[in-house]
């Protein structure tokens, strides 16, 4: 019995002890000890669940996508824009360039005309103010008092101003967010690229890389974004997967490459979602639901990764002021409060019982319409149906195309454009080393007081105190003095004369 007890308790603890080098290895659980005089069942019934990632693994993990694809990837987006021949490629398609200026007239443009989604409907009308109009005057006289319509028509008019304005409302919203992603990142890049100091030696290299890196991540939290609130889950995308590859994301770990090769629209499914039927419109998150494994939420762990970088640049004490470390929270938080807004916008569509009752009543007032307009303009009442069905539908269709400001539509905002004016910033200010004020005020080419005078700082620097007033006073008088042929200033302060 003694022995069989020691035998036991040797086994136990060579069980401890490999278990506890496979946890120090990265493999399975930590181990749960437990006393010896316990059975097997209690030991067992104190075992927790514990989920370990992938990256716990000491292997590394493979790339989201290969180097010969991030090759083609870098190309394309290194691949500067090309001017079109023709303003004619842009006149049907989308999404909107704001670089481009066309001369075509407004009310000729079909590049963000909401009018392909209304030819159906406007086909129908026709078809419906035909009917009618052939029955009154053929069949039967069809007429409505002109009451009626006066009262649906102030209840139609008051429909479509409320459904215009909240859907403007969002896509300012929306514009309001990225604009304040866009001023966060400048002030957050000029913070860190001045303000973080570069140590002597190898270790100046390693703080300069994390300056870069840290830039790189606020490029990459604003490329997320746009794709996330397009409901775009993968991160192998061409714009990101250079940036985040190394991360340790759950979007990394849920890498799908059917995400990237979404299947084909056939003929009839492009050509109905190009005409707004309802019925060819796919679930925009559609992806989302296909994965596999959890996909987290890249933008906020970019965040979090930003943090990292701010805290490890307070540990080592390269930022000396507190007001700095205050500034970089606060616009971390500031970004955070962007993301969230953006989601609100995305997510918080105008309530379905308003959007139901709106369209209701455009089409109650628009049906209705012919029989007032056949029995005073007779036949002319068919093209002045489908006229009114126009106007109405029109603003219709806006409310529900601005609903989404985050789409690729040619009504939606240009988040490309913008990803790419916070990318060519953030390389304009670490395009030089953070300047120094000694290495420019000492400039001789600094005219301080310009366009008093063209002598350089050197030169002023050897005057007195009371002649730099002086000239400091002369600026405003030399205003409203009288400028000779050589452009001199013929009137100084006595001072100032020689």
């Amino acid at each position: 019995m003694e022995g069989g007890g020691v035998a036991s308790s040797g086994e136990a603890s060579a069980a401890a002890t490999s278990s506890a080098a496979a946890h120090t290895a990265g493999e399975g659980a930590a181990p749960i000890h437990s006393n010896h005089h316990h059975t097997d069942d209690q030991a067992h019934s104190q075992q927790a669940f514990v989920y370990h990632r992938e990256q716990d693994s000491p292997q590394p993990k493979s790339r989201p996508i290969s180097l010969s694809d991030l090759q083609e990837a870098r190309k394309h987006y290194l691949m500067p824009t090309q001017p079109t021949a023709s303003d004619l490629e842009h006149y049907f398609t989308g999404p909107r360039d704001m670089s481009r200026h066309t001369k075509w007239p407004t009310f000729l443009r079909m590049d963000g005309s909401i009018l392909p989604r209304l030819i159906l409907p406007l086909i129908f009308i026709a078809g419906w103010s035909t009917a009618i109009t052939c029955i009154h005057i053929i069949v039967h006289p069809l007429t409505v008092s002109n009451i009626l319509l006066t009262v649906l028509g102030f209840v139609v008019g008051l429909a479509l101003s409320f459904r215009s304005t909240t859907a403007y409302e969002r896509y300012a919203d929306g514009r309001k967010y990225w604009a304040s992603i866009i001023q966060t990142s400048r002030n957050m890049a000029r913070t860190i690229w001045v303000h973080v100091k570069e140590r002597p030696g190898e270790e100046g290299k390693q703080d300069v890389l994390g300056k870069v890196t840290a830039m790189n991540l606020l490029l990459a939290f604003s490329v997320a974004l746009k794709h996330s609130l397009r409901f775009e889950p993968a991160i192998a995308y061409k714009d990101l997967v250079g940036l985040v590859g190394h991360l340790d994301t759950f979007a990394k770990e849920a890498h799908d490459p059917e995400f990237l090769n979404p299947p084909r629209k056939s003929f009839w499914k492009s050509a109905g979602m190009y005409l707004g039927v309802t019925f060819a419109e796919s679930n925009p998150r559609k992806l989302i639901k296909r994965a596999k494994k959890p996909l987290g939420h890249l933008p906020l762990e970019i965040l979090n990764h930003l943090s990292a970088y701010i805290e490890h640049c307070e540990k080592e004490e390269l930022l000396k002021s507190a007001l700095h470390q205050g500034q970089l929270i606060n616009s971390v938080a500031s970004l955070n409060e962007a993301l969230t807004g953006s989601e609100r916008v995305r997510d918080t569509p105008l309530p379905e019982a308003y959007s139901i009752a709106i369209s209701q009543i455009s089409w109650i007032y628009i049906l209705v319409l012919p029989f007032q307009l056949v029995s005073l303009m007779n036949w002319i009442a068919i093209p002045g149906s489908i006229v009114a069905a126009y106007i109405i539908l029109s603003f219709v269709a806006i409310g529900r195309e601005l609903e989404n400001p985050f789409g690729d539509d040619v009504n939606d905002l240009p988040l490309d454009s913008y990803c790419k004016q916070i990318a060519s910033e953030v390389d304009i200010i670490t395009a030089t080393p953070a300047p120094k004020m000694m290495d420019f005020m000492n400039s001789s080419d600094n005219f301080v007081f310009y366009p008093l005078s063209l002598d350089g700082f050197d030169k002023w620097q050897q005057r007195s105190m009371d002649e730099i007033r002086a000239a400091l006073r002369t600026k405003v008088i030399a205003q409203k003095q009288v400028i000779d042929d050589e452009g001199e200033i013929t009137t100084l302060a006595p001072s100032m004369k020689e």
